[in-house]
């Protein structure tokens, strides 16, 4: 597996009231868009965000991976003490020339799950896949992960429609009614006991049917599955619009909430769904505006290194004024964490990270910022965070 990266160095690290009283830790999948000075290997690891001290620290490599592949697509989510790591795709990176940028070359669609002990610090494998798929609908039910959509295969830009569920306790996978339509870049979650499967870029089974707009309304409309009877519902325009979300989320206040598409995962705002309306909102106090994404040291006058941009010098619960590189949210009761890198400029590349926390239940302050950490290098993030309660 070769040499794994360097865990991250905390750059300073804002004093913060200790809000977790119940040992939450959310845990993210990074790799590095290129080697640096310090590793020639790109390949993914975890990292644990400690919400009782805001402090970051370095888990595992995840194992199985071919030195300089990364894996992309992937669901990871937690069950009791244990992340799983399902399916994905095998990449390798690639400089085109044309687009004078690094990209991501697919090898092969994954069917392998694999699970990591929080508590032991142990991995094992577990039963397969019945379909290789990623970036598939991935969500948790009665200790249950319910899988639904993705692409099986490297060469097929299509979506699939089947869908299949993960017993721990049996080490086994069962396979489940297929939905109606194929879906990809899909986002599952579990809402009022049920499996929803929300947008995603999707198109019916009978599709081969000539249309002017083919997909147009399947990419806005939902598949929700019901465990206690085992079928599917469509619903038409459950989501707003043709781009597939980033997130959707489920709080303990019983409500959905998304805050970007999987263009633009920040949106400069919260929406939360009106079930009554089939409607997204705005939700009050969420609102932060960002900018252009940051300069990268290469966007500048030629023989000319852009100045160092710092998105760090801002008041406590303000987003920086620039787009970040990625986002992924944790929801924790009624609260929303996002976990934000930011590209840092300079005479080479750096990674800041921060944590952006959103409180559904507040009257005013609804923003708070903290875990502050910059890297060298330029961390690319893998698959949505998930959370684990330790306590």
């Amino acid at each position: 597996m070769g040499s794994s990266p360097s865990p991250p160095q905390p750059l300073t690290l804002e004093p913060s009231p200790a809000i977790d009283r119940f040992g939450y830790r959310v845990y993210v999948s990074f790799c590095l868009r290129q080697p640096t000075l310090t590793t020639n290997n790109i390949s993914n690891w975890i990292e644990c965000y400690d919400l009782s001290n805001h402090a970051w620290s370095y888990v595992s490599p995840i194992p199985g991976i071919t030195e300089s592949y990364v894996l992309k697509g992937f669901a990871m989510v937690s069950l009791r003490d244990s992340i799983y790591i399902i399916g994905g795709r095998l990449c390798y990176k690639e400089m085109v020339r044309e687009l004078a940028d690094l990209v991501d070359v697919k090898v092969e669609v994954l069917s392998t799950v694999l699970r990591y002990n929080v508590r032991t610090d142990q991995w094992s494998t577990c039963a397969p896949l019945q379909t290789p798929r990623s970036d598939f609908a991935c969500t948790v039910c009665n200790d249950k992960i319910y899988v639904a959509g993705g692409q099986s295969t490297s060469s097929n830009a299509r979506g699939i429609s089947s869908a299949e569920v993960y017993d721990a306790s049996l080490d086994e996978w069962s396979s489940l009614p297929s939905m109606s339509t194929l879906r990809y870049k899909c986002a599952g979650v579990t809402w009022n006991g049920k499996i929803h499967v929300i947008s995603g870029f999707a198109e019916r089974l009978d599709s081969d049917r000539p249309s002017p707009f083919p997909g147009l309304g399947e990419r806005s409309s939902a598949e929700v599955y019901d465990p206690e009877t085992g079928r599917w519902e469509l619903r038409a325009k459950m989501w707003q619009l043709d781009v597939p979300p980033n997130q959707i989320l489920a709080l303990d206040d019983g409500r959905l909430y998304s805050s970007g598409d999987c263009l633009k995962a920040w949106k400069g705002h919260i929406e939360a769904y009106d079930p009554g309306f089939n409607m997204w909102n705005v939700v009050p106090g969420s609102q932060q505006a960002t900018r252009s994404p940051a300069v990268h040291p290469l966007d500048v006058a030629d023989g000319a290194w852009s100045p160092p941009i710092h998105p760090l010098n801002v008041a406590d619960g303000t987003w920086p004024p620039i787009q970040p590189m990625y986002v992924t949210v944790a929801p924790i009761e009624t609260r929303l964490y996002f976990l934000v890198g930011y590209r840092t400029s300079g005479h080479s590349p750096r990674t800041t990270t921060m944590v952006h926390m959103f409180d559904t239940f507040a009257d005013a302050n609804y923003w708070r910022s903290f875990g502050l950490v910059e890297e060298d290098g330029e961390k690319e993030f893998c698959s949505h965070c998930c959370v684990i309660q330790l306590s």
